[in-house]
C-alpha cells in the first residue's frame, strides 16, 4: 500500500523512459502504417491504441505483479512493417496484427511451445531482424542526395550522444531534426485530422500470404527482440518474473486493439531498465508504482496522439525517412552483434540476413520469412550431416 507519494525519481525515471520510447522511434511507426496502406486518421488511430495498449496493459500487471511492468510498442516489428511493399491493404495487415497476437497468446498458454521458443536459434531470429534494418539505414545515407545538411546534423548529434549521453541520443536526434526542419519551415501545416487520439476500428481479414509474411516474422521478432530481453532486464533488477502472464497479458492487450492498428505491445527492455533500478526507487517491493507512472503518462501521450502523428505526418518523406535510420542504427549494431556470436551459425546466419535484406517476394510473402525459411535449411542441412558417419 502507498502511504506516501512516491519520490520524486520514480517520476522523472518513469518520464524519461516514456519520453524515449515515444519520442525515440514514433516516426517509424508513422511510416509502418503507412506502408501497410493506413491513411492519416488509421495512422492516429494505430499510435492512439498502442499507447493505450502499454497504459493499461501496464498498469494492471504492474499492480497485478508487483514490479515495473514496462511496456513498449514492437520496434523491431514497424521497422518489418516499414519494410513491406505496401501491397498489403489495410484490413489485411490488421488480420496479420491480430495472426501475430494469437501466436504469442497461444505461446504463452502452451508450455512445451515456450520450451520450443527458448530454443529458437537467436542467430537466424537476429539475422533476420538485421536484414529488415539494414535497409533503413542505407536509406538514411541515400537521403544525403536530397538533404545533406538535415543528415549531416543528425549524424553529428547521434554520434555525440552516444558518447556522451546513450541513453538520450535518439531524444536528441529527434529535437535536432524537428528543429532544422521548423528552422528552415519545411514543416507542412497540419492536417484536417482529429488533434486528439482517436480510434478508428476496421474489420480485419486474414490473408495466409500475409499471415505467413508479416504475421508470423511479426510475432517471432518481437519475441526475441522485445519480450526475452525484457524478461532478462527484469530478471536482473531482481525480481522473478513468471513469462506467462507476461506474455499472455500483452497478447490479449494486442488481440483486443489490433482492430484500431494496433500491431504490437509487448516488454520494453531499454527503457525498461529505466524504471526497474533502485535509482528510480529505492524499495523493490514498491518499485511496482514506476510500472503505473509511465503507464499513465502514456494514456497523456494517447489524448495528444492526433496532435503528435499530425506534425509527423506533415513531414517531408526524405526527413522522416532519416530519422527512421538513425533510430535503427543501435538496433542493427546489435542484431548483426548476435547473428555472429555462435560461429557454428555463422553461415544460417549470413544466408538469412541477406535473403531477408534482398526484399524478395515469392507468391505474395515477403523476403522475412524466406530468410528465416533459408536459415533454419541451412541449420537442418549443418544437423543432418553432422548426424552421419564420417568417410574416408
Amino acid at each position: 500500500m502507498l502511504s506516501r507519494l512516491p519520490p520524486l525519481a520514480s517520476w522523472t525515471s518513469a518520464l524519461i523512459a516514456a519520453l524515449v520510447g515515444f519520442g525515440g522511434t514514433v516516426a517509424l511507426v508513422v511510416r509502418a502504417m503507412q506502408a501497410m496502406g493506413a491513411d492519416a486518421v488509421q495512422v492516429g488511430s494505430a499510435v492512439t491504441a498502442l499507447c493505450l495498449g502499454i497504459a493499461l496493459a501496464g498498469a494492471v500487471l504492474s499492480v497485478w505483479m508487483r514490479m515495473p511492468v514496462v511496456l513498449a510498442w514492437s520496434t523491431p516489428g514497424a521497422a518489418l512493417l516499414a519494410a513491406s511493399t505496401g501491397t498489403v491493404p489495410w484490413p489485411v495487415a490488421v488480420g496479420a496484427f491480430l495472426a501475430s497476437a494469437g501466436f504469442m497468446c497461444v505461446l504463452a498458454l502452451v508450455p512445451a511451445l515456450g520450451r520450443l521458443a527458448e530454443r529458437i536459434p537467436a542467430s537466424v531470429a537476429s539475422a533476420m531482424l538485421a536484414g529488415v534494418l539494414l535497409p533503413f539505414c542505407l536509406q538514411l545515407f541515400r537521403t544525403l542526395e536530397s538533404d545533406a545538411l538535415l543528415v549531416c546534423v543528425l549524424l553529428a548529434v547521434f554520434v555525440v550522444a552516444r558518447q556522451r549521453v546513450p541513453l538520450y541520443a535518439l531524444l536528441l536526434v529527434l529535437v535536432a531534426g524537428v528543429a532544422v526542419l521548423v528552422a528552415r519551415g519545411d514543416v507542412a501545416g497540419l492536417g484536417a485530422g482529429p488533434l486528439t487520439g482517436g480510434l478508428e476500428p476496421v474489420a480485419p481479414r486474414l490473408d495466409w500470404r500475409a499471415v505467413v509474411s508479416v504475421g508470423m516474422p511479426l510475432f517471432l521478432v518481437t519475441l526475441v527482440s522485445q519480450n526475452l530481453p525484457g524478461l532478462v532486464v527484469l530478471r536482473s533488477a531482481g525480481y522473478a518474473p513468471r513469462p506467462r502472464p507476461l506474455l499472455l497479458g500483452t497478447g490479449l492487450a494486442t488481440l483486443a486493439l489490433a482492430p484500431f492498428g494496433a500491431h504490437g505491445i509487448n516488454l520494453a527492455a531499454i527503457t525498461a531498465a529505466i524504471c526497474t533500478g533502485s535509482d528510480a526507487h529505492p524499495d523493490a517491493a514498491g518499485r511496482w508504482i514506476v510500472g503505473v507512472i509511465y503507464a499513465g503518462l502514456y494514456l497523456v501521450l494517447a489524448l495528444f496522439s492526433g496532435v503528435l502523428v499530425q506534425f509527423f505526418l506533415a513531414m517531408p518523406h526524405a526527413a522522416i525517412a532519416a530519422l527512421t535510420g538513425v533510430a535503427l542504427i543501435a538496433p542493427l549494431t546489435g542484431a548483426v552483434e548476435a547473428m555472429l556470436v555462435e560461429k557454428s551459425e555463422r553461415d544460417a546466419a549470413i544466408l538469412t540476413f541477406a535473403a531477408t535484406a534482398s526484399g524478395v517476394s515469392l507468391i505474395g510473402v515477403g523476403s522475412a520469412f524466406w530468410g528465416l525459411l533459408a536459415g533454419f535449411a541451412a541449420l537442418a542441412a549443418k544437423a543432418a550431416f553432422a548426424r552421419r558417419p564420417g568417410r574416408v
